[in-house]
């Protein structure tokens, strides 16, 4: 297919020999597979902000720091130049946030480098060569379900040992290949430590994959993974080998009402979120 112009810099200088097809476009990119050499790989081209419609990105820039003032200036001025350090920053996060899971030992597609706006990565397939299928378009058995629903909680608590949550985890952004689900689609992650939405995303995400899992093993569906993970995390005794068991007692104390709130907002945010999935093209 023809090159298309944000991609042709990358054949330009070699990265990339040719375009072989557009794979999906959907909120905030247009990814294409690519073959660079010898390897079949996807290009991700970020839209530009007046194009992305990804809601609330401020709720999930907080806590991102600049140690350069002068841009910190600038973005927070919203000046011409600040926005397009905005830009770079929010392209830059990805590959950041996917060498840093990897490296804390959770499955995502191997990323090569980010270079204006277009982020080269590993292509993940199914058994034939094709790219794998979403877990959206995955049907299981209820032993399969429980097998890969521990898994992925084992990948959140490594990701939140990394200081890491997703904020957009769910069955449209797990791809699923021989091996299990893979993760991909984190330029929203955000700072487990640093942002005050943090946790109330991280609920959200484990909710997203306990209610996706439990259609096909039910006894999921009265698990609390998402409170259990979070306390130990914020007692610090949280690890990547922890067992975890899905169940979670509230504190004999009154009941958190600024919690509740944050749980309720993020159920919401959930469903509008999902409704605005299913009405795009099927996302990488």
């Amino acid at each position: 297919m023809k090159v298309p112009k944000r991609i042709q810099p990358l054949v330009d200088i070699g990265l990339v020999d040719e375009v072989i097809c557009q794979l999906m476009s959907g909120k905030e990119a247009t990814v294409y597979i690519v073959r660079c050499g010898d390897e079949t790989r996807c290009a991700k081209v970020y839209k530009d902000s007046a194009q992305r419609s990804f809601k609330k990105a401020v709720q999930y820039q907080e806590g991102r720091k600049d140690r350069n003032s002068r841009r910190a200036r600038a973005m927070g001025k919203g000046t011409r130049f600040g926005r397009q350090q905005q830009e770079e920053r929010w392209q830059s996060a990805e590959v950041n946030a996917l060498y840093k899971v990897a490296d804390a030992g959770v499955r995502v597609p191997t990323a090569y480098g980010c270079i204006d706006g277009v982020l080269l990565m590993e292509l993940v397939t199914d058994d034939t060569g094709d790219a794998a299928p979403r877990l959206n378009d995955v049907t299981m058995s209820p032993e399969q379900a429980l097998e890969d629903h521990a898994t992925m909680m084992n990948y959140v608590v490594r990701m939140l040992c990394a200081g890491l949550v997703h904020g957009d985890l769910s069955e449209f952004n797990v791809l699923v290949d021989a091996y299990g689900p893979v993760i991909i689609d984190m330029p929203q992650a955000v700072d487990a430590a640093a942002n005050n939405n943090a946790q109330a995303m991280f609920t959200r995400d484990v909710d997203n994959m306990t209610t996706y899992y439990g259609q096909y093993a039910p006894e999921l569906l009265s698990t609390r993974y998402a409170q259990e993970i979070w306390a130990l995390f914020e007692q610090g005794e949280l690890d990547p080998e922890v067992t975890l068991t899905g169940h979670f007692d509230d504190p004999d104390d009154a009941a958190d009402v600024g919690s509740v709130l944050l749980e309720i907002k993020a159920a919401l945010q959930e469903e509008e979120d999902r409704r605005e999935r299913m009405s795009e093209s099927e996302p990488y």
